[in-house]
């Protein structure tokens, strides 16, 4: 039985209690003898009350369900989406609307889901996290999520149990301003993804693949092999194996072996200075750009000396994107929703659950809007017509991915958003642990235990002024993200919700605890966070 089912029978054993029967039955002492918040509780409930509320409501419903989707070239593979459509249609709030959006879960073979409103700080009990603050949605039941979105900004959606983040089920979350004053013409989401399922095998098969780990291959005593030892897992000539590229056809089923290990998945030979090395696990055949591959791409139709908004989202599991417009200069405004210090750039690194607006002012012509898949020789396309001139081919690469690259640590927060000098009261040591020989990924050496998420909680307090020391003892990159909550990078860096922690590196964040709950902090690659790196961010009741 793999994973995903797995979990299902178990979440499905829990019957259909509801978010507060389960929060009061998994919010007890954990292992430390702590007693949490409970994501239901009245702490919870305290500090909804205090989120202005325009009293508005909008009403959706959402149908997780298989489907079979049309990525263009004649690509028509079968997955799972939100109403049959992948990436879904965007949910466009105003800041203090209230979302009433009921999940009705149509999935096959008794699979349970939920949705993760990835980025916005809401109220516990509806941030989508099985079993740790709600019971996952049985197949052929619903749930409604109710929430008031006080943060304007680009957010996504989707599910948060398994490896369900790499099928169809995401789509982009916009909260707008109504003070808004960026001033622009237009808006043109981007939303970015890396493609496997229903192509060449499904998310399940990638990850029992990847739980393999390289323990069968000869890599010497090292229990953590290092990048420059395995050149991004590169074993050497490991059968002529597909690295990845965007094609219709997809790479060839027949594994190719090594120490007896099947790699029909597993990518080997993935490098990137700009990520510190290795840069993922994942062999994809696809890369796409709004649901569509390079071959046949979105194509936004605009004016030349039209200022426009790109709210750029990486829904991806396994893939950091660099991302540029030919022939273009991109100002970047936001990251994770919140004002950055304008930044002019040729092209920006995205990482997986990150999310960057950028203003660009459009030339005349045909250009291309490239997502390069970072250190994988592959890439996603779209394209910007404003004017007469023929499609560039589907691996064009403009000079601009090799100018002026930002990262998200360059940057600098707005001074509305700076968080005010403070005392920090509590600092607690991220470890970021494992390796490719186990896969093994973890958190402080400890995996995350789904039976028991109040397992080793790191425990903060309402109020506090927390710090957070990520050190990646690693060998590979991994976007960290936090639920529930926007951090800064440093003293005066971005508020994001997800950042980037390179290999061997600390990277230190700053928060204010004032949304009690327990909210995951995880990695957003969809395998490593499975695999265990993830961990309960508890405020102590």
């Amino acid at each position: 039985m793999n994973s995903i089912n797995r979990r299902s029978v178990l979440l499905a054993g829990l019957g259909v209690a509801g978010a507060g029967a389960l929060a009061a039955c998994s919010s007890g002492s954990g292992s430390t003898g702590n007693t949490l918040v409970s994501p239901s509780g009245s702490a919870v409930a305290a500090a909804e009350k205090k989120r202005k509320s325009t009293g508005r409501q909008q009403k959706l419903t959402l149908t997780a369900a298989p489907a079979m989707i049309d990525l263009g070239g004649d690509i028509m593979p079968k997955t799972w989406a939100f109403d049959g459509r992948t990436p879904g249609k965007e949910i466009r709030l105003s800041v203090g609307d209230t979302l009433v959006a009921e999940l009705s879960n149509q999935l096959p073979n008794k699979t349970a889901t939920s949705i993760h409103w990835h980025g916005i700080a809401m109220r516990n009990d509806m941030d989508g996290v099985p079993p740790a603050t709600q019971t996952a949605v049985r197949a052929g039941s619903t749930f409604t999520y109710r929430f008031i979105a006080d943060a304007p900004g680009t957010y996504f959606f989707h599910p948060h149990v398994g490896v369900q983040l790499d099928r169809g089920l995401y789509a982009p979350l916009i909260v707008e301003d109504p003070k808004e004053t960026l001033d622009y013409d237009d808006e043109w989401i981007v939303l970015l993804d890396d493609w496997v399922d229903g192509v060449t095998g499904t998310p399940d098969e990638v990850f029992a693949e990847l739980k393999q780990g390289m323990g069968g291959m000869d890599m010497g005593a090292s229990s953590s092999p290092s990048s420059s030892g395995m050149q991004g897992h590169d074993m050497g000539d490991m059968g002529g194996m597909d690295t990845g590229g965007d094609s219709a056809s997809p790479s060839p089923t027949a594994s190719a072996s090594s120490g007896g290990m099947s790699t029909k998945f597993m990518l080997m030979g993935a490098e990137s200075d700009l990520l510190g090395g290795d840069a993922g696990d994942v062999k994809y055949p696809h890369h796409l750009v709004n649901g569509r591959v390079a071959s046949d791409p979105d194509v936004y139709t605009g004016k030349p000396g039209k200022k426009v908004r790109l709210r750029i989202i990486n829904a991806g599991s396994d893939t950091a994107y660099r991302v540029g417009l030919g022939d273009h200069k991109l100002t970047i405004t936001h990251t994770d929703g919140f004002p950055v210090q304008h930044q002019e750039v040729d092209a920006l690194l995205v990482g997986m659950g990150e999310r960057y607006d950028v203003l660009v002012t459009l030339g005349d012509g045909v250009f291309p809007l490239v997502a390069l898949a970072e250190g994988k020789n592959a890439n996603g396309l779209a394209l910007v017509r404003t004017g007469s001139g023929s499609k560039p081919s589907a691996t064009v690469r403009p000079k601009e991915l090799d100018g002026m690259i930002m990262t998200a640590s360059q940057l600098r927060a707005d001074d509305d958003v700076r968080l005010k000098p403070a005392k920090t009261d509590v600092t607690h040591q991220i470890k970021l642990t494992g390796g490719m020989t186990k896969y093994n990924w973890a958190i402080n050496g400890t995996p995350f235990d789904m039976n028991d998420p109040a397992a080793n909680p790191i425990v903060i307090e309402e109020g506090q002024r927390v710090r957070l020391d990520f050190v990646n003892d690693t060998d590979m990159w991994h976007p960290m993200h936090l639920h529930g909550h926007t951090y800064q990078l440093g003293d005066s860096g971005p508020r994001k919700d997800t950042a980037i922690v390179l290999p061997k590196k600390k990277l230190s964040v700053f928060f204010d605890a004032d949304n009690p709950g327990q909210w995951m902090l995880h990695c957003h690659n969809a395998y490593h966070g499975e695999a265990g790196m993830m961990a309960n961010v508890a405020y102590r009741a």
